[in-house]
């Protein structure tokens, strides 16, 4: 379990650093009139997470260790978007359609919901 914890902890240390300098890079470039950082960091974290399960999961004999650093570490800290996007594009291979669009729907409009409710909370407290 302290292995486990570890490999989750370095790779979620590299993995927020990552994100950190690719939205900035990108935002920096961009310029500020729309968020193209955080658009580049989730869309290109939705790719690798995509890549990185079939690879270490399907076409790989990386340890166990590594599989934890790679997606629940660097990608977890990296971008949650990533991981959403695979359950649901997993809901969809499997043929769950109406799981898979009830996750699509019910996260955005449930996660801006209660976006919205904090951000209102912490301007009424």
């Amino acid at each position: 379990m302290i292995r486990q914890l570890a490999a989750v902890a370095i790779g979620g240390a590299a993995g927020a650093v990552m994100r950190w300098l690719v939205a900035s890079g990108v935002q920096r470039m961009a310029g500020s009139a729309f968020p193209w950082g955080t658009f580049a960091v989730n869309a290109l974290g939705s790719f690798l997470l995509g890549f990185l399960f079939v690879w270490l999961i399907e076409r790989s004999t990386a340890s166990e260790l590594i599989r934890l650093a790679l997606t629940v570490g660097f990608m977890g800290a990296f971008t949650t978007f990533s991981t959403y996007s695979l359950e649901s594009v997993r809901l969809l291979q499997e043929g769950a359609f109406s799981l898979a669009f009830g996750n699509i729907a019910g996260q955005i409009i449930v996660c801006l919901l209660l976006t919205w409710l904090g951000v209102q909370l912490a301007r009424f407290i």
